[in-house]
């Protein structure tokens, strides 16, 4: 029998993707073993959580190393160490210097609050709010070495609604992202994504 992938989750804030996945997990939605959740912020909520639950963690912080890709490359000695297949950015505040990314060609799978290429940056759910945008939504893609700029995996739309305040339209996108990001990450495992010339990802259809 094929063992399951081992992955791990980057964080560095509160965590509810975090718990989405931890779920998912729990519930077989995830097949792979969630081996290792790391985090850039030693206090960071969700690294509180990983440890609090029993999963192994790790955290380094970047004002002890003198550039970011020398912090890149302790963190991938680690990650190798653990033998992680891939990755998930739920939440990591931190671009990955071009060396992590080549250390892990599509193999790093990023949510993010906006329907790229639209509202790249920390900010997509309010960025799109501030801007007026009438319809804004989630986009789960892999990571190459430019921020908010890998091959699309999935897109959902959502329709933001005249009078809609920011705190509601957050609550509904973090909705979206949990549903959204765990069916990609179960698509990854299942080796269905192919990138493809262009940068386009090809869904292979279940069996």
């Amino acid at each position: 029998m094929k063992k399951p992938l081992r992955f791990a989750v980057f964080v560095s804030g509160k965590g509810s993707n975090l718990h989405a996945i931890v779920d998912a997990v729990k519930k077989g939605e995830i097949a792979s073993e969630l081996a290792l959740v790391f985090s850039n912020k030693p206090k960071a909520e969700a690294i509180k959580y990983a440890a609090e639950i029993g999963l192994e963690t790790l955290h380094l912080h970047p004002r002890d190393y003198t550039n970011p890709q020398s912090y890149d490359r302790d963190i991938v000695i680690n990650l190798k160490r653990a033998k992680i297949d891939f990755i998930v950015l739920a939440g990591y505040m931190k671009l990955l210097t071009p060396y992590f990314v080549k250390e892990f060609p599509n193999k790093i799978i990023n949510v993010h609050p906006s329907l790229l290429p639209a509202f790249k940056g920390k900010q997509g759910i309010k960025d799109a709010f501030t801007y007026g945008a009438k319809i804004t939504g989630v986009t789960i893609h892999f990571v190459n070495d430019k921020m908010d700029n890998g091959p699309i995996i999935l897109q959902e739309s959502i329709k933001v609604p005249e009078g809609e305040t920011l705190e509601n339209l957050t609550e509904k996108i973090h909705a979206i992202e949990h549903r959204v990001f765990k069916k990609a990450i179960a698509m990854y495992e299942q080796g269905r994504l192919k990138v493809q010339a262009a940068r386009r990802v090809k869904i292979v259809p279940a069996k």
